[in-house]
């Protein structure tokens, strides 16, 4: 799947909170014995290079949360899905920005409500526009997420073994879920720690040690 056909295709991006023990403690949120799972809409999705990350009106508050995205390759159903069957249903690798509007989201949070309105805004979900995305052999534990913003020091940095739940049973734990994942759908894999405020004029870099990087600004 190329980039600009996964914006065009993608049904759906399924995103998992807290999988990183660290992120999780920083937002004061206790670490799960089970992935936790939301959404974000299609609409949510920036292809680098096609235009600013664009700050919701009102919002005094949005955070960058850099994320290692998992593209589906193939049509992933069934409450007896394994973890083998599940990786090989990804297509790729890429890296994606969860954007959210932190004080919404500690609002909605407080009176135990869905945190949809803290998520789902337009350009919410950036995403590389590396053409092919990267093969999954090439991606290990030891392998590093970076974000900076301003070309500063690393603001987030975390490897994926420190994940609490890899990639082949974040897959197999949605599809058991009775959730279909189709081709061209997303799955964001959680945020390490550093989570922080952006502010209109500042450029957001990302990458994923050795294969990708990625650029934004913020309007």
């Amino acid at each position: 799947y190329l980039q600009a056909s996964i914006v065009r295709s993608c049904r759906k991006i399924i995103a998992v909170g807290r999988n990183y023990a660290e992120h999780a403690a920083e937002l004061g949120n206790r670490v799960p014995t089970e992935p936790v799972i939301f959404m974000k809409p299609a609409s949510s999705l920036l292809l680098e290079g096609s235009g600013p990350i664009r700050l919701p009106p009102n919002a005094d508050e949005i955070h960058h949360e850099v994320e290692m995205a998992v593209v589906i390759g193939k049509r992933l159903s069934g409450i007896a899905v394994t973890d083998e069957e599940a990786i090989a249903a990804v297509a790729g690798y890429t890296l994606a920005l969860d954007m959210t509007d932190r004080k919404m989201q500690d609002r909605l949070k407080s009176g135990g409500l869905p945190w949809t309105l803290a998520k789902c805004f337009d350009t919410s979900c950036p995403i590389s526009a590396m053409d092919p995305p990267i093969k999954p052999d090439a991606i290990g534990p030891d392998t590093r997420l970076w974000l900076r913003v301003n070309d500063h020091q690393d603001r987030q940095c975390g490897q994926l073994k420190q994940m609490l739940f890899p990639v082949p049973r974040l897959l197999a734990f949605v599809a058991r879920s009775a959730i279909s994942m189709e081709p061209g759908d997303i799955l964001l894999t959680g945020t390490p720690a550093g989570v922080g405020p952006v502010r209109s004029g500042d450029v957001i870099r990302a990458g994923i040690d050795g294969l990708l990087e990625m650029t934004f600004s913020v309007a």
